[in-house]
């Protein structure tokens, strides 16, 4: 089957509950994560609510692979939240297939910058558990993947690691920013 995205607000009922269940299920190992179908259902729903929010659902026939969400902070500055695929189909191009898909509509809008947080609260990077102060900066310049951590998937895509927000999970559970610039020098 061919793979396509729609605009959320295109959805049909079911494909939004799938959209709710796939953020629970594709975060299940990230405590910080939703971990409910009324708060998956609330993040879903608030992306057809806020107008400086859009989401793309991904298909294959009628049935939803994943999802990707974006918001609006700035013209030239958007964030990535969340992006999600069912864990039947990782690995197998749909994240790829929506970021790519909300770069381009990022672009046509003429953001200039994606950005996003990719947190370790579950001991995905060399980082989680260590305290990184003073010294922030500098322990960054360290950081690699220990369990899969999604950071090596943006910078697959690009995007670059700008910084770090230690402890923003609780001690020694940190948020790692990435961003990628959309458009030309």
């Amino acid at each position: 089957m061919m793979r396509r995205h729609i605009d959320i607000h295109h959805a049909t009922h079911a494909q939004r509950a799938d959209a709710a269940r796939i953020l629970i299920e594709a975060l299940a190992h990230a405590p910080s994560a939703w971990s409910d179908s009324a708060s998956a259902t609330q993040e879903v729903t608030s992306f057809l609510d806020d107008p400086q929010r859009v989401a793309l659902l991904g298909l294959e026939g009628d049935a939803a692979r994943g999802w990707i969400g974006a918001i609006r902070h700035s013209q030239a500055g958007w964030e990535l939240h969340p992006l999600v695929v069912d864990p039947a189909h990782q690995r197998a191009g749909w994240g790829r297939y929506l970021v790519g898909a909300m770069e381009q509509i990022a672009r046509s809008e003429n953001a200039v910058t994606l950005w996003l947080g990719t947190d370790d609260d579950f001991g995905g990077t060399n980082l989680f558990g260590q305290d990184l102060y003073p010294d922030v900066l500098g322990k960054l310049q360290g950081l690699r993947a220990t369990a899969g951590h999604p950071f090596m998937f943006y910078q697959r895509l690009g995007y670059a690691v700008t910084g770090v927000l230690p402890d923003v999970d609780g001690l020694g559970k940190h948020d790692i920013l990435m961003a990628k610039r959309l458009t030309g020098a």
